[in-house]
């Protein structure tokens, strides 16, 4: 007879997605789509403040880049606390972190207080990212498990699209210090999560806390008896103990997997947060279109993304997370050069923009949808959160240096918006390639399976744990 921790994990997987499912993808989602909003809102605030502050294309690029350092720190962080501490109690101070110090950059007196006000809301908001998508993943049902990741992570375009509302209505009539406060508003929500979202019994279970694991399995439909057994603590399992650490990454089977997702991570958060973080600035400096114009095209783009993630979440579950993964990143890199080249031309129409805008938002957030989902599963349960944290966290170095690289081309004789937009396509590029000769393939299997039985398949090979 199965151990109860085997038998409620396999009763996990099989469950159906009901009503507790789609609560805690509602409640992890709108903290999501919060976060996306902050991050969303400093790249219309920024074009105010760059011209109230009379900033350099240098300053705005520090600026940008500093809160991007303070996600890095705080995804690397706590994935590693989330394994010791728990998902929920991490989803909540990261929160609570980001939501203050967001509020208090409304009152910032000078650049210096605002440097160092962005690095501390980035911790918050690059913290809440992968515990949340931790989460999700393993209460997630092996079937659906990719799809709720997406729909998961497609929350964050409803808080772009919300950030992108206040800067075309807000910020040119009543300032940009008035939207920092409106982002100051999650830290209410604070207080739903705190009373309605359920740990992860998966990690209660790896901390030998079986009957709270039962009750939280329980709010998934998943009742398991476990007749008053004391399950021994699992964490002796693993000399690590609580989560695993940096050296282990990067050993046995999971080096493989550290490479590939490092590499994507960097890779599409280089090319996101270069792109998107300056794509107000680029359309109302370097294409003349000014700020209220300017807004305009952002927030039509940035509506392509919704049906990007809903395709991405019928086809995970269709064609799987690799070949998913790969075709959305070739399409981001062809729309994102077709952009500079045919979008920013001399010649080019408001259409034309919006068009080529709005391929590249559909497509790089399509990716970014299938990454959220991937990302957790190649970890087992006491690494997940550290696994990914740090893929996270590293994604986040090239948060730092894409928007850094963008003001430099933006200002190098010989270059300009097209030159930014074809760097940006060879790096989705690169990142494809990484995705289809060291990715492998995940759906339709166990996470427990996926920890234990790592694939090597050969490129071109069908993958030998894809079962439909």
């Amino acid at each position: 007879m199965r151990k109860f921790s085997g038998e409620l994990g396999a009763r996990l997987d099989e469950q159906p997605v009901g009503r507790g499912h789609r609560r805690v993808t509602l409640l992890a989602g709108l903290g999501w789509m919060f976060d996306a909003m902050d991050i969303g809102l400093l790249s219309f605030v920024m074009v105010a403040l760059a011209q109230e502050w009379g900033l350099s294309q240098g300053q705005v690029g520090v600026a940008i880049s500093v809160g991007l350092f303070g996600m890095f720190v705080g995804a690397a962080a706590s994935g590693v606390l989330a394994d010791r501490y728990g998902r929920k109690v991490i989803l909540l101070v990261t929160m609570l972190v980001y939501s203050i110090a967001t509020g208090l950059t409304a009152l910032v007196w000078g650049y210096g207080a605002l440097l160092v006000l962005r690095f501390i809301t980035g911790l918050g908001l690059g913290g809440e990212l992968p515990v949340a998508s931790t989460l999700v993943a393993e209460v997630a049902p092996t079937k659906q498990r990719g799809r709720m990741l997406v729909l998961l992570e497609s929350f964050w375009a409803y808080g772009w699209i919300l950030a992108a509302i206040i800067g075309y209505l807000v910020i040119p009539e009543y300032g940009w210090r008035i939207a920092f406060l409106i982002g100051a508003l999650p830290a209410f929500y604070v207080l739903v999560l705190r009373r309605s979202l359920p740990e992860s019994p998966r990690y209660l279970l790896r901390q030998g806390r079986n009957e709270e694991a039962r009750q939280a399995a329980a709010t998934f439909g998943v009742t398991v008896d476990n007749k008053g057994e004391k399950e021994p603590d699992n964490t002796a399992e693993n000399p690590g103990g609580n989560g695993l650490g940096l050296k282990e990454l990067w050993s046995g089977p999971y080096a493989r997997r550290t490479a590939m997702l490092w590499v994507l991570w960097f890779g599409l958060v280089f090319s996101y947060y270069g792109i998107f973080t300056w794509l107000p600035q680029i359309l109302a400096t370097s294409a003349g279109y000014g700020l209220v114009r300017s807004f305009e095209f952002v927030l039509l783009i940035t509506l392509a993304q919704i049906p990007g993630y809903f395709s991405a979440a019928y086809l995970v579950e269709k064609w799987g997370r690799k070949p998913t993964l790969v075709v959305y990143l070739l399409g981001s890199a062809a729309a994102a050069l077709a952009f500079g080249l045919r979008g920013l031309g001399a010649e080019a129409s408001g259409a034309e923009i919006v068009l080529w805008g709005s391929l590249v938002s559909f497509f790089n957030l399509g990716a970014w949808g299938v990454l959220y989902g991937y990302t957790p599963e190649l970890y087992p349960t006491h690494a997940r959160g550290a696994g990914a944290g740090w893929a996270a966290g590293i994604g986040r170095t090239g948060g730092i240096v894409g928007p850094l690289l963008v003001p430099v081309l933006l200002d190098a004789q010989g270059f300009g918006p097209t030159a930014v937009f074809v760097m940006f396509a060879a790096v989705l590029l690169v990142i494809a390639l990484d995705v289809l000769f060291l990715g492998e393939e995940t759906k339709g299997r166990a996470l427990e399976e996926i920890s234990e039985a790592p694939e090597r398949p050969a490129v071109g090979a069908t993958p030998a744990g894809n079962r439909s």
